[in-house]
């Protein structure tokens, strides 16, 4: 992309939306300056924007974003089929196992759920689509991450920020690409409490007919009902045939 194309000041604005989050509902011009590494000034103008177009609240000291920001990421669901072609198979994945099961894609080093089928609710957090959570201790996430060249992955996780989520969380960036090593092999991830205690889930890439990994399916349940151990036998057979089902379908 030529230079002259770059629209520095929308990328800013992008920049100062993306600060907020589950964690961080409400910033100051200094939270929202700190967290982008953008001056104040700039941040100042973009928050002031945002709130004159109705996507953030000010009450003098906060910014918040509003209801209309949502319209940004429906933008994406409507614009993008898979969400719509996913939904109906994943309900009846989750019927099926009597668990939840979502769908996620790969966004930089996180993984963006884009449809989702609960029957319970299994993690602290509520999940639905638009949700994000690391790649690196996700099922979803390390399927995702074993479906690429390794030297992509191996970038991926220096960008990520490697911590601890539970003793169980594996943080070593070796231990980790011996990980999408079993992954990539096996064709499959289980992940045992890593990214919360109580949490186990299973996970297979969603290929398209021409074999390319376009997102990924996962089964989620509490541990003190199933081991992970138990994870592969009861629901593999389950997530192939969704597998299978969805591979002509998807692009």
């Amino acid at each position: 992309m030529r230079e002259t194309d770059f629209v520095s000041g929308f990328a800013r604005g992008l920049k100062v939306i993306e600060a907020f989050g589950e964690a961080r509902p409400r910033l100051t011009i200094a939270e929202a300056a700190k967290i982008t590494d953008l001056d104040r000034a700039t941040v100042r103008r973009s928050l002031l924007t945002l709130s004159e177009l109705g996507y953030a609240d000010y009450d003098g000291k906060f910014f918040t974003l509003t209801p209309k920001i949502l319209r940004l990421g429906h933008a994406y669901l409507s614009a993008t089929p898979l969400p719509a072609l996913v939904q109906p198979y994943l309900d009846q994945l989750s019927e099926k196992a009597g668990q939840s099961a979502s769908a996620s894609v790969l966004d930089g080093t996180e993984v963006v759920y884009v449809a989702r089928a609960s029957q319970r609710r299994v993690m602290s957090i509520n999940l639905m689509p638009g949700s994000r959570l690391p790649a690196y201790c996700a099922s979803m996430g390390r399927v995702l991450l074993a479906a690429l060249p390794e030297a992509e992955a191996r970038e991926i996780l220096k960008r990520t920020e490697l911590k601890a989520n539970t003793p169980r969380t594996k943080t070593d960036p070796e231990e980790l690409i011996q990980e999408l090593r079993r992954v990539r092999e096996q064709g499959y991830a289980v992940i045992d409490q890593e990214l919360e205690l109580g949490l186990c889930s299973i996970a297979a890439p969603l290929m398209n007919a021409r074999g390319q990994v376009v997102a990924a399916l996962n089964i989620g349940a509490p541990a003190a009902h199933v081991a992970a151990s138990e994870l592969a036998e009861r629901y593999l057979p389950l997530l192939k045939e969704t597998q299978i089902a969805l591979r002509p379908l998807v692009q």
